[in-house]
């Protein structure tokens, strides 16, 4: 027969275990830990494409018609500012110089006879050993010389020019990207034997979805990378120096250029940006933690909805903005004022009364 100290022992393990039974079933709420949405211009991370692009580029071609004499570059040639690239057969040319010269000469000595005779005119009309009419003819006489040698010397100086067009030279320092002419070619005006890029400067041009337009500005940051690499963590430094305000019909685009201070790179090359530029609108905001994604990809959220202690679990799909900050844009789903659970959302159910805990 078990003793009376033995008998008490069970009683009070009994008593216990119904007092922790009636406990938990006057408190079934699950602990959570509540936050409040609130509205703020979050930070929106759009990534884009774009292409290097070099500060100057130009398809040369000649000034004048003429038969291609000497290339003196060739494709991917460095070369400077005011640099030789081809010279046109110019013979021609240089002996109508040498006429223009010789005509110049000639013109030099009428004049100088006819201010000599003026002189010795000039020299008689105080003797009065002179016609009047015969002096004034020999001003007339000084004056044509004059023009005549001002003719020639123009003529001599379009003659030096035509020559010195038969060179065409660089008009900036870069690389010739393109040859498009041969020795033995006759070109013209307006037909394109060099394609010359500049490669001191770069820049990056990127294609932006016409709904960002009201949101960028020069101020907005950029970060840009090699699209090859596809690493944003290894961006470069960049800055937006222009912004096109001038859509694409087709695409729905505008351009927006960044200065890249970087080595090492060409015109052409693929490259990725990032731009990170404030909503347009306030959104709601909610801890990152508040979030939680099911098996076919929804983002949800638990809503502690009711009053006081009377607070009940409901889950809710929203749609949210890209982004890795602590603060999560709600772009459909929520409203200013709704209480999230951040803490404890990872079992609840639809229903669920909660508790709430620091």
């Amino acid at each position: 027969m078990p003793s009376l100290s033995l008998l008490s022992h069970r009683l009070f393990r009994v008593v216990l275990l119904l007092s922790l039974a009636v406990s938990a079933q006057a408190d079934d709420r699950k602990p959570v830990s509540l936050e409040t949405v609130t509205l703020s211009r979050s930070q929106d991370a759009l990534l884009v494409n774009g292409t290097l692009v070099a500060d100057r580029a130009a398809r040369l071609s000649a000034s004048v018609s003429g038969l291609v004499s000497k290339l003196l570059v060739d494709i991917g040639d460095q070369v400077e500012a005011g640099a030789a690239l081809i010279e046109l057969d110019a013979e021609l040319n240089r002996l109508e110089l040498q006429r223009a010269r010789a005509n110049y000469q000639q013109q030099q000595a009428t004049l100088a006879d006819a201010r000599r005779r003026l002189e010795e005119a000039n020299s008689l009309v105080a003797r009065r050993s002179i016609a009047a009419s015969e002096v004034r003819s020999l001003e007339s006489e000084v004056q044509v010389a004059e023009s005549s040698l001002a003719a020639s010397q123009a003529e001599m100086a379009r003659q030096q020019a035509l020559i010195k067009r038969h060179t065409l030279r660089a008009p900036f320092s870069g690389v010739i990207s393109a040859k498009l002419s041969e020795v033995g070619e006759w070109v013209t005006p307006g037909t394109t034997v060099f394609e010359l890029v500049g490669s001191d400067t770069l820049h990056a041009d990127f294609a932006v979805p016409q709904r960002y337009f009201p949101q960028l500005s020069g101020d907005t940051a950029i970060d840009v990378w090699l699209a090859d690499q596809n690493d944003p963590n290894n961006a470069m430094s960049a800055k937006i120096t222009a912004i096109v305000p001038v859509n694409d019909p087709t695409a729905r685009t505008f351009t927006v250029r960044a200065s890249i201070d970087e080595k090492g790179l060409t015109p052409g090359m693929a490259i990725n940006g990032r731009l990170r530029m404030l909503s347009a609108d306030a959104r709601p905001t909610v801890p990152r933690d508040a979030l939680l994604q099911d098996s076919q990809g929804n983002v949800t959220v638990w809503l502690a909805e009711g009053d006081g202690d009377d607070l009940v679990a409901r889950r809710k799909v929203v749609k949210v903005a890209s982004g890795q900050s602590p603060q999560a844009s709600v772009l459909e789903g929520l409203s200013s004022g709704d209480r999230v659970v951040v803490r404890g959302n990872e079992s609840l159910r639809d229903g669920d009364k909660l508790r709430v805990v620091d």
